[in-house]
């Protein structure tokens, strides 16, 4: 992953700011923003520290995303943490030198300085690190998300996935993994196959294997079939999640890499009654939980971070 980090001068903010939606690196441009003023009530001035490049950050540039800034002047980016700076009047629960991330998206991560409504931000902790506070809105939320509220799971149910080198796709590891769930996990053939397949392991996967190992490895490694498969890819890579879900089981898919559409085998709906659902974060499920809700989820994330069940990304770093 990649993130943005900025240690400009709040008092001069800059942003990488779009007028219509195109290729990001032919649409962005960075530009000075106006002059921050003291924050009014209800408010707080922020300093970002690092703001991550999502998927949905760059399908959001692209036009392709349900949740946009407004045009022309549009400043992109759904997530990163930020300093608070200054506080306005009326302002409780969040102080001078907090760490905070957005509650809400779209929120122009992607700027060194902004003022913003209060309630649309959360505190978290510094103890947790700079990448797991700037990560820690999108991806480990929906592995919990996904983990929790398709499938009544047990320890020692098994989940299936692809995608599973993604951040999505790595938390749901290590969250299974604390919680006595095993995770059959399908990535591509590359190169470094070896390093990615003990990378995983290392998180706690107990199988690693291809699209056309999966039904092999999976009868050789004895886990039972699993009740839920997450999909991330689409085309042939959620087919082959598909095929090995057990009776009744459920394919949740949240995102689609491959840009090919999702296929529902006929056998597999007749047969084995395998049900297809859909899960978007920013969308449904925080509509849903609204923003206590929101806040509950953050602050588990926060504990399986301290807990040492759960860990960061990877991140590649550049200013901004």
């Amino acid at each position: 992953a990649r993130a943005m980090s900025s240690a400009a001068d709040s008092a001069v903010p800059r942003a990488l700011v779009y007028d219509a939606p195109g290729e990001p690196l032919e649409a962005l441009s960075l530009r000075e923003l106006p002059a921050l003023t003291a924050p009014g009530p209800g408010q707080v001035q922020l300093r970002y520290l690092s703001s991550p490049i999502n998927p949905s950050d760059i399908n959001t540039v692209q036009g392709k995303y349900p949740i946009m800034p407004k045009l022309p002047g549009g400043v992109p980016g759904h997530e990163g943490v930020a300093e608070v700076t200054a506080v306005g009047p009326q302002v409780t629960g969040l102080s001078v030198g907090d760490w905070v991330v957005p509650l809400a998206p779209a929120q122009g991560t992607w700027r060194t300085a902004g003022t913003y409504a209060a309630a649309d931000w959360h505190a978290v902790p510094r103890d947790i690190g700079l990448a797991a506070a700037a990560t820690i809105v999108i991806n480990p939320p929906t592995a919990l998300a996904m983990l929790e509220i398709f499938v009544a799971l047990q320890p020692g149910d098994t989940v299936a996935q692809n995608g599973a080198t993604s951040a999505v796709g790595e938390a749901v590891i290590q969250i299974a993994r604390a919680r006595g769930i095993k995770t059959i996990n399908v990535i591509r053939e590359r190169p470094d196959m070896d390093a990615a397949v003990a990378r995983l392991k290392g998180l706690g996967a107990d199988l690693v294997t291809t699209e056309h190992k999966l039904k092999e490895d999976l009868k050789a490694s004895g886990l039972p079939a699993p009740k839920l498969g997450f999909n991330c890819v689409g085309g042939s890579a959620a087919q082959a999640v598909t095929s090995v879900l057990a009776d009744g089981g459920t394919l949740v898919t949240y995102g689609g890499m491959a840009m090919q559409p999702v296929t529902a085998g006929t056998a597999a709906m007749i047969f084995k009654d395998i049900s297809f659902r859909g899960f978007w974060l920013t969308g449904r499920w925080a509509a849903a939980q609204g923003p206590e809700g929101r806040r509950k989820a953050l602050d588990a994330i926060v504990a399986l971070y301290r807990s040492g069940a759960l860990t960061p990304p990877p991140l590649a770093p550049f200013p901004l």
